[in-house]
C-alpha cells in the first residue's frame, strides 16, 4: 500500500455477512456460491488450501509489484477480525510472500485466512497455528521485507486480480479444500438468498438419497439434482 491508499475498505453489513457465514456451513460453499452466480467468480483451479481449512469473510486487497516482490504485512493496518487478505502476487510461483510469522500477526487481528496469486512458505508452522493459506505454490524461497523502507510498490484496498478473478475491496470470499469463489459486495444480498436456497435444496436432496429415492423421484421433487 502507499500511505495515500485507503487503509479502510468497504464491508458488507455485520449481518448479512453473518448470514453469509450460516449459509457456508453448509457442504461445498464455494459451489454454492459460485453456481448461483452462474459458476462465475471462480478462481483458478490452481490456488490450492495448504491444509483442509474454509475462509469466509470480505476481501482487504493488496498488489503487489510483479517482478520485485514485497511482503503484504502492511495490510495488518487495514485487516479487521473476519477478513480474509486477497493478495495478487502475480502469480509468481518462485518466491514466497507470506510465511508463518505473518500468519500469526494476521491471526492476532482475527483474520481469517489468506488468498495468495503466488506462493507462500512455513506450511509447517501456518498449520500448527491454524491459519489457512490459499495459494498456487511452496516454496523456500522468501521476498525481502518491505520494512526496510520500500512501500511505494504494495498497494491496500484497490481492485486485484487474483485467480484470474477481479477482487474489489469488500467482496466476499467463500474459500474451501474445493475452491475459492468471489462474490462481488453490491450482489452479495440477493447471491445469499440464492445460495441460502440452493443449499437447502441440496440438503434436502441429499436426505432423500438417504431415504432410498430413485434419481426419478428426486427430478420429480426437486426438478434438478
Amino acid at each position: 500500500m502507499t500511505d495515500r491508499a485507503s487503509r479502510e475498505a468497504f464491508r458488507p453489513d455485520s449481518k448479512l455477512l453473518e448470514h453469509v457465514r450460516e449459509v457456508a456451513n453448509c457442504y461445498s460453499a464455494s459451489c454454492v456460491f459460485a453456481d448461483v452466480q452462474q459458476r462465475g467468480g471462480v478462481m483458478h483451479s490452481s490456488l490450492k488450501p495448504i491444509f483442509r481449512a474454509k475462509a469466509v469473510g470480505p476481501a482487504v486487497t493488496v498488489k503487489l509489484s510483479a517482478g520485485d516482490l514485497q511482503d503484504p504485512l502492511l495490510a495488518l493496518h487495514a485487516a479487521k477480525p473476519g477478513d480474509v487478505i486477497v493478495v495478487d502476487a502475480g502469480g509468481e510461483t518462485e518466491t514466497s510472500v507470506f510465511g508463518g510469522l505473518m500468519g500469526s500477526l494476521f491471526k492476532n487481528c482475527g483474520v481469517q485466512g489468506a488468498v495468495i496469486d503466488g506462493a507462500c512458505r512455513d506450511t509447517d508452522e501456518l498449520r500448527d497455528i491454524g491459519f489457512v493459506v490459499f495459494s498456487k505454490a511452496v516454496t523456500a524461497r522468501g521476498t525481502h521485507t518491505m520494512f526496510s523502507g520500500r512501500k511505494s510498490d504494495v498497494q491496500v484496498n484497490v481492485p486485484v486480480q487474483c485467480g484470474g478473478v477481479v477482487v474489489n475491496p469488500g467482496d466476499v470470499i467463500i474459500a474451501d479444500e474445493i475452491g475459492i469463489t468471489v462474490v462481488p459486495a453490491a450482489n452479495l444480498e440477493s447471491v445469499l438468498s440464492a445460495a441460502r436456497e440452493q443449499a437447502q435444496r441440496e440438503e434436502a436432496t441429499r436426505q432423500r438419497i438417504k431415504q432410498g429415492k430413485t434419481f426419478e423421484e428426486l427430478l420429480e421433487e426437486f426438478g434438478r439434482i
